[in-house]
């Protein structure tokens, strides 16, 4: 090809060589992290079998009548029970361990006003919100400087809000504000809550859908990525139903 001045050619290899090198990087490290993790489910997976084999042994001594003391077949039973939490632990600590960093969430931790926030909240769900016909408010705020990552708390608000949209009833969708210590609180509220009051603590959890959520689409991973977000960001996420209104409440720290 002909040289030109601009080397726009060169560029381009320049930059796909750049693209083919953090790929390389990305898949290496990808597959250490796997690796990481199955070694550890492994590791859990063999650690199980020992309280099993315990409870495997036990019911057979009661199922055959071998302990006559009442005492003793209590004693049975307790043990029986407490190698059941052994068990529940192990569990939770693989599920943990196969759920976490499988999502590459980058934060650049800064400071930026809950002004600037809002006003992007703002402007992207009025238009939106009007054309599904669904209210939309936001109570009046003092402005402050946040701590965290300007992008990834949109992000966070903005995941809120589509779950507002999907799992509400279409009436209202609200944002309320509040101090706590050196704390902002956003509370994200939508009416037409139907989830139950037990399935509330497990909103956040990776892959988990609602027993509301009928044939809507959805990874059950909206929620989870906006509590690892807000983790990172240092701060927090927490969800409750009250008056039959699902609200969400974000938690940042004030810079």
């Amino acid at each position: 090809m002909k040289a030109e001045k601009t080397k726009v050619f060169s560029n381009f290899i320049w930059g796909l060589n750049m693209l083919r090198e953090k790929l390389e990087h990305q898949k290496e490290a990808q597959l250490a992290l796997q690796k990481q993790n199955k070694m550890m489910v492994l590791s859990l997976s063999h650690d199980l079998k020992t309280p099993l084999s315990l409870i495997e042994l036990y019911s057979k001594a009661l199922e055959k009548g071998l302990y006559k003391d009442e005492q003793k077949n209590r004693e049975v039973v307790n043990n029986i029970c407490s190698k059941c939490e052994d068990i529940r632990e192990y569990i939770d600590e693989i599920v943990k361990t196969t759920s976490e960093d499988f999502l590459e969430l980058e934060v650049n931790n800064g400071e930026f006003f809950l002004s600037v926030l809002i006003d992007s909240i703002r402007k992207f769900y009025t238009d939106k919100l009007g054309m599904l016909k669904i209210g939309f408010s936001i109570d009046p705020f003092s402005d402050c400087l946040l701590s965290g990552d300007l992008d990834r708390s949109i992000e966070v608000i903005q995941n809120i809000f589509e779950n507002a949209i999907k799992y509400g009833d279409g009436r209202m969708i609200e944002i309320a504000f509040s101090r706590e210590e050196d704390c902002q609180l956003i509370h994200i509220s939508n009416s037409g809550c139907t989830l139950p009051d037990g399935e509330i603590p497990h909103v956040f959890d990776c892959f988990w859908r609602g027993s509301n959520c009928g044939s809507k689409n959805g990874s059950g991973l909206g929620l989870y990525i906006c509590r690892a977000l807000m983790h990172k960001m240092n701060g927090d996420i927490y969800a409750d139903v009250r008056e039959g209104n699902m609200i969400v409440t974000t938690v940042f720290t004030l810079s």
